[in-house]
């Protein structure tokens, strides 16, 4: 993995002073080191990549990660966290592979739209975290990923924005809280195969035109389908295999 500014991984354990004039802990507004300290970290940074990145003015944020871009618009999560998310999103910059698998995530940072400007991803693992959305800016910003994984997690829905991911091939959103398909599913003009497995989805609009030509799997398996929904599924023709589970009782 390529540098990236000063080492992530030694992160001060205190803020105070540097310990060079035996002042360590002196909070002294006239203290020359930290006058000087604070003019060296503004200096680094120019008014617009501080608008840009979105960097905090947070003290308690450390200087050469602030500078990485962004990381002041993280959800709260721990230090090492934060760090964990950084040093993936440099890997993604070598594989075009961004794996923010299980990072604790309730949304996606601003500041990883940031790291990644300027590569052009393939594929992306968000799963195992805790997200309950997904932002428009998504699609927009990583509009040539071919596989996204969005499984286990919290989502209900799924912006319309993603029918502009002409690319993607494959998307996994199983194991989440849908209580529909949502209906952009069908507006992927690329999409080969649609994992729906572990939801809540009760009814399905058989009705919606599929925009992709490729389509070949479509996994519904373990959703509490009503029967008359089971029932027309199973009567629907389709070019594509579609998953079903066997027929159950249910109260509807």
């Amino acid at each position: 993995m390529r540098p990236f500014g000063n080492d992530i991984t030694n992160i001060p354990t205190n803020n105070g002073g540097n310990g060079n004039n035996g002042n360590g802990g002196n909070n002294d507004p006239n203290d020359g080191n930290d006058n000087r300290n604070n003019g060296n970290r503004s200096s680094n940074l120019s008014s617009d990549d501080t608008e840009e990145s979105g960097i905090s003015d947070d003290p308690s944020i450390p200087p050469h990660i602030a500078r990485i871009g962004g990381i002041g618009t993280f959800p709260p999560i721990a230090g090492q966290g934060v760090i964990r998310v950084v040093q993936r999103c440099e890997d993604a910059k070598e594989n075009h592979k961004l794996d923010l698998s299980s990072c604790e995530l309730m949304q996606i940072p601003d500041a990883v739209y940031h790291l990644m400007r300027n590569t052009e991803l393939v594929t992306c693992n968000l799963s195992g975290n805790v997200l309950k959305s997904v932002s428009p800016k998504f699609s927009q910003k990583f509009s040539t990923i071919t596989d996204l994984n969005l499984s286990h997690n919290k989502l209900s829905r799924l912006p319309e924005e993603f029918a502009s991911l002409t690319a993607l091939t494959k998307l996994n959103i199983s194991n989440n809280s849908f209580i529909v398909l949502p209906q952009v599913v069908f507006k992927l003009q690329s999409l080969a195969s649609l994992d729906a497995q572990n939801n809540a989805i009760l009814e399905i609009d058989t009705d919606e035109a599929i925009a992709s030509d490729c389509l070949a799997l479509v996994d519904l398996r373990n959703n509490p389908l009503s029967r008359n929904c089971r029932r027309k599924l199973q009567d629907f023709k389709t070019s594509f295999r579609l998953e079903i589970s066997k027929d159950v009782e249910d109260d509807w």
